[in-house]
């Protein structure tokens, strides 16, 4: 089967069923899966097949520790460098197996099966894998490309609605960067009718991928356009610093809502599209207030990778379909919000 997408010309992205199209993908190699109990019990018939390791769930575990951890069971394995790792899961399992599959005996082929909506559009394409220190997002990883990622629209209604409604977060994260008319497709739906139309749904997981991979493969180690996927993102991450009350998509969210709002007073949009970028977001069921002052997110966001000096790069639309990064001053920001 082709794939949907190839990034850097060995990833390959599937938009297609996972029961079908895996067996086909590893074939004759000896797979270790990684993945958590609640994908485990869903999906036993896909895993069966293989060797799995289970970790726990949530950014909690997303740490070295855990890296350690599947280390040490990959040894008491004997896995060598012929096993392929694949991650069965959301974004949090595929980070942490990209991670451990790049760093393991230096270097193993691994792939993903991506369970979630926000790890079908976001999380599993693009080569970026790492975790978290110290509650800063994704402070030790690298780069390192998939073989495969499959993402298979059937699995997302297992979803909980909350992580549903977060990853669509994403999707319009992507349509404001670079797909005007997914962006206009998504202001005549409702989250109730993207859960129930499979097709409209797969179109979606599509143009973000689209986006993203294009992005991707321009420049995959964010020199430069890459950074464009960082929307909404300097601001997701201090919230999720901060705070437990929100998950990623929810973050990333508020995040937009807030550039779109600095690109209106900075002249980059006018007050209209910015008005546009938020009411989709609550029309999806998204919060789009800061759930912790800005003026503790602002001394967060100085820790970010995006900071610099005085001067912070966000990324900010200057229309919908089209981003650009902007330095802007922190003092400003400060002004602005405090």
């Amino acid at each position: 089967m082709n794939p949907d997408f190839t990034v850097r010309e060995t990833s390959r992205v599937y938009i297609a069923s996972a029961p079908e199209l895996l067996p086909e993908l590893v074939a004759d190699r000896r797979v270790v899966v990684i993945t958590d109990a609640t994908i485990d019990r869903l999906y036993q018939d896909l895993i069966a097949p293989y060797e799995k390791i289970l970790i726990g769930r949530g950014e909690s575990i997303k740490t070295l520790q855990t890296v350690e951890q599947i280390v040490r069971h990959l040894v008491a394995l004997g896995a060598d460098r012929k096993t392929f790792l694949l991650a069965v899961g959301g974004g949090i399992v595929s980070d942490i197996t990209g991670f451990v599959a790049s760093i393991y005996m230096r270097g193993l082929s691994f792939g993903f099966v991506s369970t979630t909506l926000l790890g079908q559009v976001d999380a599993s394409v693009g080569g970026k894998n790492g975790v978290n220190l110290d509650g800063f997002k994704n402070m030790v990883g690298c780069f390192t490309q998939p073989e495969f990622v499959i993402c298979d629209p059937a699995m997302l209604q297992t979803l909980p609605e909350r992580e549903f409604r977060a990853g669509m977060a994403e999707i319009v994260k992507s349509s404001i960067i670079g797909d005007e008319a997914m962006f206009e497709r998504l202001e005549r739906t409702t989250l109730a009718e993207l859960r129930r139309d499979r097709e409209l749904l797969t179109a979606a997981v599509r143009s973000a991928v689209r986006v993203k991979a294009e992005i991707v493969e321009r420049d995959e180690r964010e020199a430069g356009d890459r950074r464009l996927l960082n929307l909404g993102h300097t601001l997701a991450h201090a919230i999720e610093k901060s705070t437990p009350k929100m998950i990623h998509g929810e973050a990333v969210a508020v995040g937009t809502a807030v550039v779109a709002d600095v690109a209106a007073r900075m002249g980059l949009i006018d007050s209209a599209q910015r008005d546009r970028i938020c009411a989709l977001l609550v029309r999806l069921g998204l919060v789009i207030a800061p759930p912790v002052a800005m003026s503790k997110l602002l001394k967060v966001m100085t820790k970010d990778k995006k900071s610099a000096g005085e001067n912070l790069h966000l990324v900010l639309p200057r229309a919908i379909g089209h981003c650009e990064v902007v330095t802007v001053e922190k003092q400003q920001l400060a002004t602005w919000f405090m």
